[in-house]
């Protein structure tokens, strides 16, 4: 009887330890690729503005000529 009790307790132990290894898993993989979409979108953005400050560049040059 005692020693069932124990075998359950270990089992639900296992589990619980396995149930937390997963979720944290799962949080690290999430904020990676919020950190991931985080850097592509500034890096999108700042590419966009050097294309913008670019053309307005060019554009302003052709109005100088």
């Amino acid at each position: 009887r005692q020693r069932d009790r124990q075998r359950d307790r270990q089992r639900d132990r296992q589990r619980d330890r396995q149930r937390d290894r997963q979720r944290d898993r799962q949080r690290d993989r999430q904020r990676d690729r919020q950190r991931d979409r985080q850097r592509d979108s500034q890096r999108d953005r700042q590419r966009e503005s050097q294309r913008d400050r670019k053309r307005d560049r060019q554009r302003d040059r052709q109005r100088d000529r």
